[in-house]
């Protein structure tokens, strides 16, 4: 009895928040949106900026790229690094001005590492803009360079979303006025099936494949393949740090990005989902958007990434090199296995609402809440 009850009240719950999503959603108009990030073709500011316009509001766009990109490595590096240097000043000065000219509803900041929170104070001095920021990296993991200003802002911001469990808690620790969690997500401009030649294949491809930055683990895990008779390319930066040589083993040692990036995806028979430890992942944006390119993923066991994909039915995962191994093998010989598992994948991504604009959607109704909490009149 008291089961049914408890199952009735969740259920009662549920049908009452999407009434009240759906109320917001219907009820306010598009927003206008002051969106502070990178946006070169490639980055996932750029698409989270399509996916709100997509969804009907007007975005006023500040590409932070040139301040990072400019000057030698050295200052580059040192500006990463410290938060200071050439071109900070002047990326402040420009948001202000935005703000100043034309008042935004919302200001929506990616990251953030060079916003300073003098900044932000004057932000909401000048406006009545929400204040929102979106991190789809972990300033509390590991690798700790380069958060001195972002740290010191976290309390300025009326709303934070993250894509880790444990940092809901951490950043309220910090002080954190609300906390929302969004998960990683697709494109589906970049992240589709692509046609692929074979000219294609032998250019990008392989039997299996990374894409993804150097680590440690990685490396000792690819090198055992390697060993043991199965080709594997790695595309992505630093794996000259790799200190294992092998026939089998093809570093690239370079990015691939956009439409190459899904070219290279589909160009593999099997392609790894390694997760990145000095950001305590466990999941990362290749967990979605190999499956919605049509590519057989084989990740890390996790918890979440059997949440987002049926195991053995939609994707593949592994606990233990020896584990990787014998799955390499087995589906490498079994193709039909395999492409039944990868097309079931991506129709995942479809039906359950991986893509951006999906995943940005949701996130508007706190940003709705928020406003009604007396942000803007």
């Amino acid at each position: 009895m008291t089961s049914t009850l408890l199952k009735e009240d969740e259920v009662s719950a549920s049908i009452c928040r999407e009434s009240v999503e759906a109320a917001l959603h219907s009820t306010l108009k598009p927003l206008r949106i002051l969106h502070v990030g990178p946006f070169w073709d490639g980055s996932t500011s750029l698409w989270r900026r399509e996916a709100l316009q997509a969804l009907g509001h007007e975005i006023v766009p500040l590409d932070i790229t040139p301040c990072e990109a400019s000057g030698p490595r050295l200052v580059r590096s040192l500006r990463h690094r410290l938060s200071w240097g050439p071109g900070i000043g002047k990326l402040n000065r420009q948001l202000l001005q935005l703000v100043e000219d034309s008042p935004p509803e919302v200001v929506l900041v990616d990251k953030g590492l060079f916003i300073r929170p003098r900044t932000l104070q004057r932000v909401r001095a000048l406006s009545k803009a929400l204040l929102v920021n979106y991190n789809n990296d972990d300033p509390f993991g590991h690798c700790r360079i380069g958060w001195r200003l972002f740290l010191r802002a976290i309390p300025l911001y009326d709303l934070h979303f993250v894509l880790r469990e444990q940092n809901l808690a951490e950043y309220r620790a910090h002080g954190a006025r609300r906390v929302e969690r969004l998960q990683w997500a697709y494109h589906p401009r970049i992240h589709a099936p692509q046609n692929v030649s074979v000219e294609d294949r032998a250019r990008l491809g392989a039997e299996v494949g990374f894409i993804g930055d150097y680590e440690l683990d990685r490396a000792c895990c690819m090198h055992y393949l390697a060993e043991h008779g199965i080709r594997v390319r790695v595309w992505g930066p630093r794996w000259n740090r790799c200190q294992w040589r092998h026939p089998n083993l093809l570093l690239e040692n370079r990015p691939v990005w956009a439409a190459e990036y899904a070219k290279a995806i589909c160009s593999f028979d099997i392609v790894l989902g390694f997760l990145r430890k000095l950001n305590r992942d466990t999941s990362t944006s290749r967990s979605i958007e190999i499956p919605a390119c049509g590519g057989f993923l084989l990740a890390e066991r996790t918890s979440e990434h059997q949440q987002l994909f049926a195991e053995t039915k939609e994707a593949e995962f592994f606990s233990s090199k020896e584990e990787l191994l014998n799955k390499v093998r087995f589906y490498l010989q079994n193709p039909e296995a395999r492409k039944r598992i990868a097309s079931a994948g991506r129709e995942r991504c479809l039906s359950s609402g991986y893509s951006y604009q999906d995943r940005l959607n949701a996130s508007l109704t706190p940003i709705y809440e928020e406003l009604l909490n007396g942000r803007i009149d």
